[in-house]
């Protein structure tokens, strides 16, 4: 009896969990490398030549077009870490896969599945209740951000600048946006251009868009300005059916071309009376308008798309408006500086000082595209550490410090779960030691003497974690070196990490269908 179609390929019992397995770990091994501030980078080539350098664990496993299902699910426990907290990607991927390892190891030993994932969820429960011990008893003030943001990019690509030269811009962005006790995230946007070195990085409070000036003459720079949003095309009106006009004289074309003339001419003259500096329109303009504009000192920009129409009115408090004719002054924005600015062959638009501003642009600078490329990925992950840290108020040490702290919280309750399930809550303790030990083995340190002296050290002193000064590796307190995280980051990684583990290893039989 055939239930399958012939076509259908299928793997049962240690088959199945030892290939799915063996891809969970084959996907964590690829990104363990680059974790901490001593990793390496990872060059990707698509099948188009596009090359990307980073060591950002999400952009690595999402530019390697995984196909392999369990695999996959590697891939989605980074792409919910970014997601929820912004970064640990890397941490949560390297977590995940050397949980596997560990229930590969029981599963041979004939530990079933179902008690390496009971165990599994009981060591995640004892871990976060760990993290929570290793809260930081203070408040987070702008001296803990800053450690936080430049725990998050230092070892990540940001050019000639360090991560400290960066993190008070990145504190200062998210301040700005701190309303009412909430972080508004949202309205801190990151814009790349390349041109400069990376120290010409700077904070722009309001937004910057790709978008040139509709005419050459036009002003480059307007202050206090009066801004209004037109979804209107200003160009001559034209029926929507298709229609011939016999002209049978020279008076008659003049005529049409008077009446355009007088059209266009109206437009420009509308709002110019309107008394308004700045225009931004959605759709075209024709050329004798913004040539009349010009001529009028009136700034403005065409073509634009609705999502840059939208921040244009967020940031300015401007009303976009339908039709020329209901322009009114209650219908404007404001801006303290409205500019056009040439880079290179690129025009960019700065609205800066809006009235509603709420929004702030980190205007990040680099000599080449990979390097603005890289610096964008590792300040969008130090904004979204930052913003978490300041939500929550909590931070943790960093540097394997906390990672050693649970591992030494589930030994101790392990020893009083009864039966096989204290081999798998073990052996989620020993799989969290990956952590410190890969930051060891990356720094070039022997990584079981570093684990070892790790421990000591927690035992002794309470907080421990590799310190990295220059090229000096010490043990040491993060927290009086400045090494810290968000206790989300941890909480999201642990979470991520157990429930992406325990679902392949309940996995037994693989029906792959054509």
């Amino acid at each position: 009896m055939f239930i399958l179609s012939e076509d259908s390929q299928r793997t049962q019992g240690r088959d199945a969990q030892s290939s799915n397995i063996m891809a969970g770990k084959a996907v964590a091994e690829s990104v363990r490398t680059t974790l901490g501030p001593r990793g390496m980078d990872k060059m990707l080539v698509d099948s188009s030549g596009e090359v990307v350098i980073t060591n950002d664990g999400a952009t690595i496993l999402n530019e390697m077009d995984i196909e392999h299902p369990a695999a996959q699910m590697i891939v989605e426990v980074s792409e919910s870490q970014e997601e929820e907290v912004g970064d640990g990607t890397t941490t949560a991927a390297v977590i995940a896969g050397n949980l596997l390892a560990e229930a590969e190891d029981l599963v041979d030993q004939d530990v079933h599945a179902t008690t390496v994932v009971e165990g599994y969820h009981e060591a995640a429960r004892i871990a976060q209740e760990a993290i929570d011990d290793a809260v930081q008893e203070a408040d987070v003030d702008d001296e803990i951000l800053k450690q936080v943001a430049e725990s998050s990019m230092t070892g990540k690509g940001t050019g000639g600048l360090t991560a400290a030269d960066l993190a008070d811009t990145v504190v200062e962005a998210i301040r700005h946006v701190e309303i009412d006790g909430d972080v508004l995230r949202d309205n801190v946007a990151v814009h790349t251009q390349v041109g400069a070195s990376s120290s010409a990085t700077e904070l722009v409070s309001g937004i910057v868009l790709d978008e040139d000036p509709a005419h050459d003459e036009m002003p480059s720079e307007v202050e206090d300005a009066s801004i209004a949003i037109l979804d209107v095309e200003l160009e001559v009106t034209t029926g929507d059916v298709d229609a011939e006009y016999s002209i049978d004289s020279i008076d008659q074309l003049n005529a049409a071309i008077d009446a355009e003339e007088q059209e266009l001419q109206g437009y420009a003259d509308a709002i110019v009376d309107s008394g308004v500096d700045v225009v931004f329109t959605t759709d075209s303009i024709d050329d004798r308008v913004s040539s009349a504009l010009a001529s009028e000192g009136v700034l403005l920009f065409d073509n634009l798309g609705n999502s840059d129409a939208r921040e244009v009115a967020g940031a300015t408090g401007a009303k976009r408006v339908g039709a020329l004719e209901d322009l009114e002054e209650d219908d404007f924005g404001a801006a303290d500086r409205v500019s056009s600015e040439n880079y290179g062959d690129d025009d960019l638009a700065f609205v800066e000082g809006g009235a509603a501003a709420e929004t702030v642009t980190v205007f990040v600078r680099g000599g080449t595209e990979h390097v603005v490329d890289e610096l964008e990925r590792a300040i969008g992950d130090a904004l979204d550490v930052v913003a978490a840290a300041l939500d929550s108020g909590e931070v943790v040490p960093g540097a394997g410090a906390t990672e050693i702290a649970i591992a030494d919280r589930i030994r101790q309750e392990a020893a009083g779960i009864e039966g096989r399930k204290q081999l798998a809550v073990n052996a989620f303790a020993d799989a969290l030691d990956v952590v410190p030990r890969t930051l060891a083995a990356n720094t070039g340190r022997d990584p079981i003497d570093a684990l070892v002296d790790l421990r000591a050290a927690h035992e002794s002193e309470g907080r421990a974690g590799l310190i990295t000064d220059g090229e000096t590796v010490t043990i040491g307190d993060p927290f009086d070196h400045g090494v810290v995280d968000p206790a989300d980051v941890k909480r999201e990684a642990v979470e991520s990490a157990t429930e992406a583990a325990t679902m392949i290893v309940r996995i037994d039989d693989v029906i792959a269908a054509e």
